[in-house]
């Protein structure tokens, strides 16, 4: 059932994506409660677009992710969760147990978007072009492991990319939506 569930997840995602983007804007999403949520909705916004799972050791970023986002939302700040399963069976859980899982043991409050793949076949469409080495030379290439962090402009460029062992408190990645959010 689990299988069949993020099957259809991502048979509605894929269907609602663009051949070609030119920023994050152009791809829709699918929340944990499964209804769609175009990311041209945060226009104006710096988003950190992070994959995550609940059973890995980066996962208590989970309160840190949670920090940050508290700290910075009133300014424009948004983090969009992105639970994948492609590393380690890191995350085994379906939508409903996840968003369980988060709320309860990290009391998190933003954006949780459904369970998907971004390294295996189908790719989540966003993580082609986030991943994209032509597209993206400074922040492209491959997803190596759970909690990588995209930190996306208020006009939907990519700004930098942070990797699993940067904390949500690590002065750069601070430093940097502190910058943007200027």
């Amino acid at each position: 059932m689990r299988r069949i569930l993020l099957s259809f997840a991502i048979a509605v995602t894929l269907m609602q994506q663009p051949l070609s983007a030119a920023s994050v804007y152009d791809y829709d999403l699918t929340t944990i409660d499964y209804a769609t949520i175009h990311l041209s909705d945060f226009r104006g916004k710096v988003l950190m677009i992070v994959n995550v799972a609940s059973r890995c050791g980066y996962t208590p970023q989970y309160a840190g992710l949670q920090k940050l986002y508290l700290a910075h939302k009133d300014q424009g700040f948004v983090i969009v969760g992105i639970p994948s399963d492609d590393f380690g069976q890191g995350e085994p859980g379906s939508n409903p147990e996840i968003k369980q899982f988060c709320r309860r043991k990290y009391d998190v409050t933003f954006p949780m978007m459904s369970k998907v793949l971004i390294n295996a076949n189908p790719r989540l469409p966003l993580y082609e072009y986030l991943t994209d080495e032509d597209q993206n030379p400074k922040t492209g290439g491959e997803i190596r492991w759970n909690f990588t962090k995209f930190l996306i402009g208020r006009d939907g460029t990519i700004l930098a990319r942070f990797e699993p062992a940067v904390t949500p408190e690590d002065p750069a990645l601070v430093t940097a939506i502190e910058n943007a959010l200027r």
